[in-house]
């Protein structure tokens, strides 16, 4: 009876669970199915999941200058690869040193952490600190550095490494380690979870930034992706907005809804690509470094 009772409820959960995948499954789909539809059936039918005539206008339009959105692709790979790593490395280091119990200054360094978590120098000074005086304007370093420390990634990568016991510190010590050795060859191996789950959030960080752009690239031989498509975009709003003001032109033929959904499938396709191989350090990095903050 209570095996019974136990399979019974496994099918429950299971149920559930496969009701809730499928809830989040269906706007996907229905973005690659509007991606795929023409402007004139998305006003005539509506957003279906299947579309009702299969087109690939709103593609063709994305890749009308190919050359651009590979260099965009590799400009976006680029920052987010070197970003990921040199910012993942940084925090790393400072979150080591501030999990240290030993270290003398330990609490004022986290208290200067924690306090830019809640007080930023504003925009107009970080715009005027990278442009006037950084002179990093339309230079890849103004879309790598303002994310390379994030207070709250440090303070979760230092939950997790106050879990390593300073024990093992002391026996590398002993063993003729020096603080570096310790560092790249104990701490940075049990801290995988923590580094995979971090490293993930800084990437999505990195790839999906469009902002630093808009602020200091003006040169379109180093404009990411994501600002690359956001400029496709506004300029598609422009047509269809100069189109409807006009006499004798069908906005149904201009690609609006489709190509924002095609823009979304190109933008976010390398991520939902990434994201399983991730997953399991993903959930485990953030649950233990809960349990310590």
């Amino acid at each position: 009876m209570h095996s019974k009772n136990s399979n019974l409820n496994k099918y429950i959960i299971n149920a559930i669970f496969i009701v809730i995948s499928i809830l989040f499954l269906i706007p996907i789909l229905y973005i690659v199915s509007i991606s795929l539809t023409s402007e004139r059936d998305i006003i005539e039918y509506g957003y279906k999941i299947l579309p009702t005539n299969v087109t690939i206008n709103a593609y063709k339009y994305v890749f009308n200058n190919p050359w651009q959105i590979i260099n965009s692709y590799g400009i976006s790979i680029f920052i987010t690869v070197f970003g990921t790593l040199l910012s993942l490395f940084l925090s790393t280091m400072l979150a080591y040193t501030m999990s240290r119990k030993d270290y003398r200054y330990n609490k004022i360094t986290s208290f200067v952490v924690f306090f830019t978590l809640l007080f930023n120098g504003g925009l107009v000074p970080t715009y005027i600190l990278i442009v006037n005086y950084l002179h990093l304007k339309n230079t890849i370093w103004a879309l790598i550095l303002p994310y390379t420390i994030n207070a709250w990634y440090v303070i979760l990568l230092k939950g997790f490494l106050s879990t390593i016991p300073l024990a093992l510190v002391e026996a590398a010590r002993i063993d003729g380690a020096s603080e570096v050795g310790t560092f790249f060859k104990i701490v940075i191996p049990l801290s995988k979870p923590a580094l995979a789950a971090v490293g993930l959030l800084i990437c999505f960080t990195y790839w999906n930034d469009w902002w630093l752009s808009l602020l200091y690239i003006d040169k379109t031989k180093i404009m990411p992706l994501q600002y690359l498509l956001y400029r496709i975009m506004a300029n598609v709003d422009f047509l269809s907005r100069q189109a409807a003001s006009s006499i004798g032109v069908n906005v149904k033929e201009i690609p609006t809804e489709s190509l924002r959904m095609a823009m979304c499938v190109i933008a976010a396709g390398p991520m939902l690509i990434l994201f399983p191989f991730f997953q399991r350090y993903f959930v485990k990095g953030i649950t233990v470094g809960s349990v310590k903050g």
